[in-house]
């Protein structure tokens, strides 16, 4: 159930809330002599200020590569190249923008509750599986009930500040 939570808080961390930060960029990858690697392996990211990204690569020739592959993320950035390094002006949320990313966040809340319930089911069929009075595993089926409701009530808050977090200008 704790995994769920550090997933969904992963998860969360690249939906934008107008704020500029190097995890925006986690999900770009690129092709670098022959292999998949993530822009984190390649270039050093930064964020001078908080509309702005800068993506500075170890190696110069790779500017064009970097600067199609963030485009071709889909993540709604225009960069700029320079020359030395990619310039990325994150636009400010329009307010159709974000309840969009309110949904998607809703979204990720979802499946971090069905893993959390998941999580129950399997815990409490391994319940049943051991040799203990009834009594016992009422006790313990309450126990695994009031974890599951603790984690959702978590996920219930991580969401309301994400949604804060979001739709505040």
């Amino acid at each position: 159930m704790a995994s769920s939570i550090d997933h969904l808080d992963r998860e969360l961390l690249n939906i934008r809330a107008g704020k500029a930060s190097p995890t925006m960029l986690s999900s770009v990858k690129l092709d670098y002599y022959g292999s998949l690697t993530p822009l984190t392996q390649i270039a050093n990211i930064n964020t001078p200020d908080a509309q702005t990204i800068t993506v500075q690569p170890w190696e110069k020739d790779k500017l064009q590569e970097i600067e199609k592959a963030i485009m071709g993320a889909n993540l709604g950035f225009n960069p700029t190249n320079n020359g030395e390094s990619i310039i990325i002006t994150i636009p400010p949320l329009t307010e159709e923008r974000r309840k969009e990313l309110v949904k998607i966040a809703k979204s990720e809340i979802e499946k971090a509750k069905i893993s959390i319930r998941n999580s129950r089911k399997e815990a409490n069929n391994d319940l049943k599986k051991l040799d203990i009075s009834s009594d016992q595993k009422s006790i313990s089926e309450n126990e695994i009930q009031n974890l599951t409701n603790n984690y959702i009530t978590q996920i219930d808050k991580i969401y309301s500040i994400k949604e804060k977090e979001i739709l505040s200008v």
